[in-house]
């Protein structure tokens, strides 16, 4: 198969920069490597010919494999080195004015057929090719880091940009094994878009103190099958990468509610509580190891009082069922016992507004989480109100963990943990279609592929039910009266409707 590009140049030999010369050059193209700091390139190409040597020795690449790629990369010192490229790739620094001066000169130098592309991450694509007399053959080119593990590539067209010019930079990437998703030219393109509702509302939880970072962390990852929590997941990204990418598109959509950071995030990168590479961020690294907090015991209890389920309860036939197999008492009548412990399973509003709705009794009520399948989860979720009294809260935790099965107890909250973050990404996602960035089916993939969620988003709202996630949104924009929490209106026909989110007529 012949390469799309023979020559291509790739400015910036940091990590970034690296990775996207190594699967260039495995696809097959002649790749100049070129940096601004004094040698910089000759290092990132002695850094790459080390990776193969590596791959050579595990039995990976043979020899003549190996010296193909070392011959296919070369470390060059100016711009004007790139004339005969008819691909060149820029990844330096996010600075909007060093880029367009970067491009400035390289329209100057290379060919008016080549086509040139910017890995940036967050700057406006458009805004960058109004440095370019032919803004038209400019497009963004964004890989995420690791780029030779990290298999999904945004191909972002600019205002001005070509239909041809995105149509060749999706083709090369799948030569270079990469899985390419069109993105339109808007702030955070697709995966920092839709990644956004997973660490924004984790830190909304936190900063109501409805539960530690410790928690929140353990029932993303338990309960809804996520793969770190967001506060591992923000120490292992760092906090400043991942602070000014929250500030960066807040503004850039002017101070959208969905999308606002926190002071958590704020104050912890003033204080170079920065994660991992700093030894501290939401938890503590001695020796390079994580130190987590140990998980409380389940409480003893000797004698576990009746309990009653409210009929207005989620999932309230399997939650009957559960309580029962449990071993506890189940009482039947209309009202509860003066002893009972009242059981409640909200969709979006917090213990104490059912309590209060319902008119129960709130010193004996107590939450459980049941939006997530119980045979489905790894962990049950109570929520206790501020009139719960010890006993029954300790009765509760006692009686849900008497299986073996992991319990977090959290202070009162709408829509508990699970609720809040699957609901907040699940309509992220549904504006993203309502404003055309991308298609379904796109954004699926870069979900899965750059943020490695359980699901993509749309299949995580298919499958707890786009109902359910409209409920959730409605009954939390009341709870908190947050236009955070707004339904998007693609969210909200289908929920209405009881459509799928992800198998489209349209």
């Amino acid at each position: 198969m012949t390469v799309k590009f023979s020559n291509v140049g790739v400015i910036g030999a940091g990590a970034m920069g690296r990775g996207i010369a190594q699967i260039a050059a495995q696809a097959g193209s002649q790749v100049l490597l070129l940096d601004s700091f004094e040698g910089a390139a000759a290092r990132g190409r002695e850094a790459l010919l080390g990776q193969w040597r590596k791959q050579l020795d595990k039995g990976k690449l043979d020899a003549a494999q190996c010296d193909a790629l070392a011959s296919r990369v070369q470390a060059v010192e100016s711009v004007q080195a790139l004339a005969a490229c008819d691909l060149v790739i820029e990844a330096v620094i996010e600075d909007l004015e060093v880029k367009r001066a970067l491009f400035r000169e390289l329209e100057s130098v290379v060919s008016p057929s080549a086509i040139l592309a910017s890995n940036t991450s967050s700057l406006s694509v458009t805004a960058i090719a109004t440095a370019l007399k032919q803004p038209q053959r400019m497009a963004g080119f964004h890989f995420f880091n690791p780029v030779p593990l990290m298999k999904v590539v945004e191909v972002v067209a600019g205002f001005k940009t070509e239909p041809e010019v995105c149509r060749q930079l999706a083709d090369y990437a799948g030569q270079m094994g990469h899985s390419a998703v069109q993105a339109k030219d808007t702030p955070g393109f697709i995966v920092n878009h839709a990644g956004r509702g997973y660490g924004t509302e984790a830190l909304r939880i936190a900063g109501e103190g409805v539960a530690d970072f410790a928690t929140i962390d353990r029932i993303l990852r338990d309960q809804a099958g996520f793969r770190l929590g967001p506060f591992e997941l923000l120490d292992l990204t760092a906090l400043d990468v991942s602070h000014p990418v929250m500030e960066s598109i807040y503004r850039q959509y002017y101070e959208e509610p969905r999308f606002r950071p926190s002071v958590i995030t704020a104050q912890r990168l003033a204080a170079g509580a920065l994660g991992r590479k700093t030894g501290e961020g939401f938890y503590r690294y001695p020796d390079g190891e994580m130190q987590k907090p140990a998980e409380p015991p389940a409480p003893k209890v000797d004698t576990l009082p009746p309990v009653w389920v409210s009929p207005r309860a989620a999932r309230r036939p399997e939650l009957l069922r559960l309580v029962h197999a449990l071993g506890a008492q189940l009482e039947s009548g209309a009202a509860p016992s003066g002893a009972a412990l009242i059981l409640v399973a909200p969709l979006g509003f917090d213990v104490t507004t059912v309590a209060a709705v319902e008119r129960l009794d709130a010193t004996r009520t107590v939450g459980i989480d049941l939006m997530v399948d119980d045979a489905a989860t790894r962990r049950r979720v109570l929520a206790t109100n501020p009139a719960t009294r010890r006993d029954m809260r300790d009765a509760a935790h006692a009686l849900f963990a008497s299986d073996g099965k992991a319990v977090s107890v959290i202070r009162d909250s709408g829509g508990f943990v699970t609720q809040r973050v699957v609901a907040t990404i699940v309509n992220i996602a549904s504006d993203m279609c309502q404003q055309g960035v991308c298609s379904p089916a796109d954004l699926e993939l870069a979900v899965r592929l750059g943020l490695g969620y359980p699901q993509g988003p749309l299949s995580m709202g298919d499958l707890y039910g786009p109902t359910n996630m409209l409920e959730v949104l409605f009954n939390l924009q009341t709870v908190y009266g947050d236009p955070r929490y707004r339904p998007s209106p693609w969210l909200r026909r289908r929920g209405a409707l009881g459509l799928s989110l992800t198998h489209l007529e349209e």
